[in-house]
């Protein structure tokens, strides 16, 4: 028998007290621990997210949590997901069920009370292990323990089906192997990934960017994304991607996914900005990866030019086209000292404006900003100068009326 031990989350009062609500309606065994914090401590990694299954229909739940007097909320009753708060932590609830009907994207369910069901309608025998309040583990599979100590990522059942019932499986196979996997990817998976990976083009692209992050967030996703490139599915994900030397050093450089993700796309802001429209990224992600495909910065560049680099990109992009850069031309030591000088340097502001233009004898109109941008080359070109603005603007106006 497996037993999780010691294990902070399973014996803190915020989870007795959810567990404790949930038993006064249930009975003793109505409810276990499931998913990712029952693998997560059996491979000694930490636990950040609390779900729970039950046998308990949805409004007996929700009903039984508000007796107890915690908030709750309904976050996907239709198909018998509900979240409880308990002294600010949230903890999700499912009741246990089974598939009626899939067609790649979606489920119909049904709720049931067989444990050994609801398991096998889950994607990785990992992931369907549950525990029981005293920390008992029940492995319905009969590999799933052994699978979350070895670091196996094998499919429940026949790998095809589960894919069928939701492509984006395909996604998560290679995730949850770049976070928990060891070895070589289980072959059987790895087929039935490549054999249907175009199904993944039924799937929204805001699903599909969601879980690529999540991968590209892994410590190590190298060996992840090799085997999805030699299955072909990273090419349905990613048309764009090319090679995969500059991602891999990116890799070593950043643990940002953004810039992991930026590393597999070329060095073009506008293809770049199109294929992150078609991932449905947000803004502020699309227009940061399409910055940092801009013009490469010479990382053997002086002080002076970095800093005039720094200050006409702003620290985002300079930092990020400065990885980049390392990591399209391997040269990891050469970025050190511009990373540190985007952490470091006050970037100046425009010492002078319309007013000290007027005062330089230019009336005000749109001779102004011709003025302000010939400053402004001039006090870039010399490296920032904190004096004489005065005297550079009068001969900046001199030259414009002459």
């Amino acid at each position: 028998m497996t037993t999780l031990a010691d294990q902070t989350w399973l014996t803190s009062p915020a989870t007795r007290a959810v567990i404790a609500a949930l038993e006064a309606e249930g009975g003793e065994g109505c409810v276990r621990f499931v998913g990712g914090c029952v693998r997560n401590s059996l491979m000694g990694q930490g636990v950040d997210d609390i779900d729970l299954a039950t046998r308990l229909k949805p409004e007996i739940s929700m009903a039984a949590l508000k007796a107890a007097g915690l908030k709750v909320i309904p976050t996907g009753i239709t198909h018998g997901t509900l979240t409880a708060v308990s002294k600010g932590a949230p903890y999700e609830i499912t009741t246990l069920r089974r598939d009626v009907t899939t067609d790649g994207r979606n489920a119909t369910v049904a709720f049931t009370e067989d444990w050994a069901e609801d398991a096998s309608r889950r994607d990785f025998r990992l992931n369907a292990l549950y525990a029981d309040p005293s920390g008992t583990v029940f492995d319905p599979t009969g590999e799933g323990v052994a699978d979350a100590r070895e670091g196996r990522i094998v499919f429940v059942g026949d790998p095809p089906t589960r894919i069928r019932e939701d492509y984006l499986r395909i996604l998560r196979f290679f995730r949850f192997f770049a976070w928990y996997g060891r070895g070589e990817p289980d072959a059987a998976g790895l087929a039935a990934c490549a054999a249907l990976a175009e199904g993944m083009s039924r799937l929204s692209a805001e699903r599909v960017s969601k879980e690529l992050l999540k991968l590209l967030k892994a410590p190590d996703p190298r060996a992840a994304l090799r085997a999805m490139q030699a299955s072909g599915v990273l090419r349905q994900v990613l048309p764009d991607a090319g090679s995969l030397e500059t991602f891999e050093r990116m890799v070593g450089l950043s643990q940002d996914p953004l810039l992991r993700l930026s590393a597999l796309w070329p060095a073009d802001p506008a293809r770049v900005d199109a294929a992150a429209r078609g991932l449905r990224l947000s803004n502020p992600d699309r227009l940061r990866l399409a910055a940092a495909a801009g013009e490469a910065l010479d990382l053997d560049m002086s002080a002076p030019q970095a800093r005039a680099a720094l200050y006409r990109l702003g620290r985002q992009t300079f930092a990020d086209r400065v990885l980049r850069a390392a990591a399209s031309g391997g040269l990891a030591a050469h970025a050190a000292p511009w990373l540190r000088l985007a952490e470091t340097w006050a970037i100046p502001r425009l010492p002078v404006g319309g007013r000290q233009v007027a005062q330089a004898g230019l009336p005000a109109g749109p001779e102004t900003g011709r003025a302000l941008a010939a400053f402004e080359a001039g006090w870039i070109a010399d490296d920032f100068p904190t004096e004489g603005h005065a005297e550079r603007l009068k001969a900046v106006v001199a030259a414009l009326t002459a």
